[in-house]
């Protein structure tokens, strides 16, 4: 049995910060011997990856061989379809994936319910939501590009909420294919204890099919769409390879599983049946990672794989979830996942479509019907289902009820993403996903005469993206957006077209700079004689339990302050460390302490205190070594070898710090930590320095201090801009 636990980092936000899963290959939780069978037939899985690995074509080939879908499309819609679970035009044109996109199908009498997320860093948020609910999932790698940047920010997330995964190295046919090499970058870049329990058969052009290291099978793709599986003889030329990696695959899984440990001591040879029990009880238990392989594009290694997902991933009940009872004082519970015990659902993705709001929701236990009450354990508003569907991309089936285990969907139901739903009998809420911090952001405004659905789209978006943020500039009264990329504010300027028919201007992007404290420092602020503060205020090395990175603490004694006046003070530093005193950025990492303070019986009021606090802070502020921070982001930069000197070059003249070179073949990949400032228009430099050829993708890292001088010259521009609006 193993448990972990992740506290969410200082600069991301989460409503609970605790999520905990543990894993058995034994039940783990009591449920209906009717359910029995039914969970222990079902998979919950997520496919994810680094942008362009071939999640969606290799989900696409995963629809055809279950029967999902009549005939094969391609992502970039090259024959005017393009793939099913891209069903945005935005999609569709570009080649990528934006939004997750549920389905389910059946596979030998399994059900699975699939999640097929983006691979693009700026679309974080829709990976972290399906890992969130799912029990398990694929890890997509390029046979050739292997571990990239975006491969270990989804590692990590995997590793945040304890998902099992499988891998899935494709795109085996292309030139320079080595997965030998990607096995052992999982090994080294994301330290999972992984081996192969394929190898393929042929390489490059010539791949016909895989061996099983398992079953000693060698399984060959027949027919014009690869539906045909043919089981063969291991072809005698191979045999000296698989025995080879079928002994590397036993002493890894010795390692980690006792039963074959034991046996491996003993110097004998596990049958296949025990070897694939222990790959199910080390992959179930998070300490093995089982590698297929294969060629989604070309039709080859898909079926065995899904073979895979139903042998060694969990079922639903093999994966405790824990909720919390806001009864007991938010005691941790455990579900039980039985269909006949009180409903407990999340709502994890919500969408707007043609038929009002579309809520995604996973039933932890209980089981959901057509046309029953249910209650937002948040608002406490008790709600009727109207309509109950199964997701399949943008099409939907009606059913008339869900049980525990599932994933399904609901019209006509208003709330937010993260929202827990009950009968009514319990209040047991789940723990929320961590939400990342938008990094970069854009003022916005309808281009000619405003319309009313300017509004409305950036209030569907908002409730639809956590990561997506709207709010209007006090002083200039731009409506400013929020996001975490480039590439993600403009998807919702083009949607914002598209959708809605509103065409927008935007104005320069802006980085989301933050300013803190690096001393302590004291106040003592009377407001007119007649309302005083004394404190002091302090840097946070950290965020607190509740994840927040401003924290105030009423520290007073005796009634010098009256208790109804502490909410005014407290709310009078929150707006405070709204716009910092130096370039009016958000105030991070700062404690407000408050010791004592003086009122007046008759003058003293709610509104005299909030403008105390407020003046006191911004006074002591300016005592406590105040420093601007600037975001850095994680830049993975790959270009052709010759270009290497030019790459590094060129990070070097936007400031970056290079942290790894590394040469793959005829291509060299740069790691660098570049200041966000620094990124715009790096892409065209990037092209036109490597003829087209070069790619890169970044991810936001941490929030640091900005130069001395650069933080002089910020307070300056600021001071200016200050004093044109004011004249």
């Amino acid at each position: 049995m193993l448990t972990r636990f992740f506290r969410a980092p200082a600069l991301g936000r989460s409503l609970r910060t605790l999520v905990v899963r543990s894993y058995s290959t034994e039940a783990v939780a009591k449920i209906d011997p009717s359910d029995e069978n039914r969970l222990n037939h079902l998979r919950n899985i997520g496919i994810s990856a680094h942008i362009d690995s071939g999640k969606t074509t290799l989900t696409e080939r995963i629809l055809y061989y279950t029967g999902r879908i009549d005939d094969i499309h391609e992502v970039r819609g090259k024959d005017g379809v393009g793939a099913k679970m891209d069903s945005m035009e935005l999609e569709r044109e570009k080649g990528i994936t934006i939004q997750s996109a549920a389905t389910y199908a059946t596979w030998k009498d399994n059900a699975i319910n699939i999640i097929d997320t983006p691979g693009h860093v700026d679309f974080t948020i829709e990976v972290e939501r399906a890992l969130r609910v799912l029990d398990s999932a694929i890890l997509v790698l390029c046979a050739v590009g292997g571990v990239q940047s975006q491969t270990i920010t989804v590692d990590r997330q995997m590793k945040r909420y304890n998902v099992p995964r499988i891998c899935f190295i494709n795109k085996m046919d292309r030139a320079g294919a080595n997965p030998w090499r990607i096995i052992d970058q999982l090994r080294q870049k994301l330290k999972l204890t992984a081996a192969a329990v394929q190898i393929p058969i042929g390489a490059e052009s010539e791949l016909e099919g895989v061996v099983d290291l398992v079953n000693m099978k060698a399984y060959y793709h027949e027919g014009a769409k690869g539906e045909k599986i043919i089981t063969k003889d291991i072809p005698a030329a191979l045999m000296e390879k698989v025995n080879e990696k079928r002994q590397e695959l036993i002493e890894t899984v010795a390692n980690v599983d006792d039963e074959i440990g034991e046996l491996f001591l003993m110097e004998e040879t596990p049958t296949s049946e025990q070897l694939a029990a222990a790959i199910r009880r080390a992959t179930i238990g998070l300490k093995f990672c089982p590698v297929f392989m294969g060629s989604a594009y070309h039709n080859k290694g898909v079926q065995p794989m899904l073979d895979g997902v139903i042998q060694y991933l969990p079922a639903p009940h093999h994966v405790p979830n824990y909720a919390l009872d806001a009864k007991q004082n938010e005691e941790k519970v455990q579900l039980s996942c039985s269909s006949s015990d009180p409903l407990v659902g999340l709502a994890f993705k919500l969408e707007e479509s043609r038929f009002g709001q579309l809520t995604y929701l996973r039933i932890y236990q209980g089981t959901l019907k057509k046309g029953e009450w249910i209650v937002n354990v948040r608002t406490g508003k008790r709600v009727k289902v109207p309509r109950l569907v199964r997701m399949h991309s943008n099409e939907m089936e009606d059913v008339d009820s869900v049980g525990s285990g599932e994933i399904c969907a609901l019209f006509g139901i208003e709330c937010a993403s993260g929202d827990t739903f009950t009968d009514g009998t319990t209040a047991l809420t789940m723990t929320s996903m961590f939400v990342p911090q938008p990094v970069i952001s854009l003022s916005i405004e309808p281009k000619g005469k405003e319309s009313p659905n300017f509004g409305k789209a950036l209030n569907r978006f908002q409730r639809e993206d956590p990561t997506f943020k709207v709010h209007v500039d006090a002083e200039s009264k731009q409506t400013i957006i929020s996001g975490m990329g480039e590439l993600h504010l403009e998807i919702y300027v083009e949607r914002m077209k598209r959708e809605y028919n509103t065409e927008c201007v935007t104005g320069k992007p802006q980085v989301a700079y933050r300013e803190t404290i690096t001393s302590r420092a004291e106040f003592n602020y009377t407001h007119k004689k007649q309302s005083g503060v004394v404190g002091y205020i302090e840097p946070m090395e950290e965020a607190n339990e509740k994840g927040e990175t401003v924290e105030f603490s009423n520290e007073t004694v005796g009634m010098n302050i009256p208790a109804n006046y502490i909410p005014a003070i407290q709310k009078g530093f929150y707006e405070a460390v709204e716009k910092g005193a130096l370039v009016g950025a958000t105030v991070t990492n700062c404690r407000f302490v408050l010791e004592d303070g003086a009122a007046h019986a008759v003058d003293s009021s709610e509104l005299a205190f909030k403008i105390a606090a407020i003046s006191a802070f911004r006074e002591a502020f300016m005592s406590a070594g105040p420093q601007i921070l600037e975001p850095v982001m994680d830049v993975n930069v790959t270009a052709p070898v010759e270009y290497q000197g030019s790459v590094i070059g060129l990070l070097n003249k936007r400031k970056g710090t290079i942290n790894d070179s590394e040469i793959r073949d005829e291509y060299v990949e740069v790691n660098a930590e570049v200041p966000l400032n620094e990124m715009f228009g790096f892409s065209t430099d990037l092209r036109s320095i490597s003829q087209g050829k070069g790619e890169f993708s970044m991810e936001y890292k941490r929030h640091v201090p900005v130069m001395p001088f650069v933080q002089t010259q910020m307070m300056e521009e600021f001071k200016k801009a200050q004093a044109a609006k004011n004249k």
